[in-house]
């Protein structure tokens, strides 16, 4: 499979601000083919508009609630034979697709890549109350679902998304897929910029302790019952 098609799944709601530099990050990627998913969560605000202006972009209103939700839906309506993510609110380097592409192709046991990630403070922001501000320095490995680029096969064997989970959803799929010991590899490069504002929702410290934890406890859950 010389060069086999990525989908993109941008997943949304209310993000007019940051959308369409999101949806150009993309565009501006040196991998083709590629297609952009994207799955608004009944946005209030122009996402819609934006995310229509964009010949190359198929568009799919949510019918029920969550990220998790919106995730599944969209991996659901995708064609490609590898899929990747991005946040509305986040950008892509130019060379990420080709980059974790390649590397997959040459690796043909390694069914998912992440890599390293940069956190930048929008101008005019404040992070939310109990973020990690040491994050806005170095460079991070970002087991989130912004670096991930997996063949689509992967969630049939790991599975889709917890809709039991308001956030840390990326996190317990990463879980499990370590559980099942599915090959993986990260990429040692920044291919991720992340952009930190006020509004950032996988940042609302309280509830995405309470879902890691949740997420750990069934991970601890499922080790016992393979030992058994």
């Amino acid at each position: 499979m010389e060069n086999p098609l990525v989908s993109v799944i941008i997943i949304v709601k209310n993000g007019e601000s940051f959308l369409a530099s999101a949806i150009d990050s993309v565009l501006a990627q040196d991998y083709h083919p590629l297609e952009i998913v994207i799955l608004d969560g009944n946005s209030t605000d122009k996402t819609a508009e934006i995310a229509q202006s964009y010949s190359l972009v198929r568009y799919i209103k949510q019918q029920k609630i969550g990220v998790s939700d919106a995730y599944n839906v969209a991996i659901d309506n995708v064609n490609g034979n590898l899929v990747a993510f991005l946040s509305h609110d986040d950008l892509w380097s130019t060379d990420k697709l080709n980059t974790q592409v390649k590397y997959m192709l040459h690796h043909p046991e390694i069914q998912y890549t992440i890599a390293k990630v940069k956190y930048f403070l929008e101008p005019g922001s404040l992070p939310q109350v109990g973020f990690r501000k040491e994050l806005l320095e170095g460079i991070h490995v970002g087991r989130i679902m912004e670096t991930l680029v997996a063949w689509k096969s992967v969630f049939e064997r790991v599975g889709k998304f917890n809709t039991e989970l308001s956030t840390a959803e990326d996190m317990d799929w990463y879980s499990r897929a370590s559980d099942l010991q599915i090959p993986m590899a990260v990429i040692p490069k920044v291919l991720l910029h992340k952009r930190i504002h006020g509004r950032n929702i996988s940042l609302n410290v309280d509830e995405n302790n309470r879902n890691v934890l949740k997420a750990l406890r069934q991970s601890v859950q499922r080790k016992k019952q393979t030992v058994l």
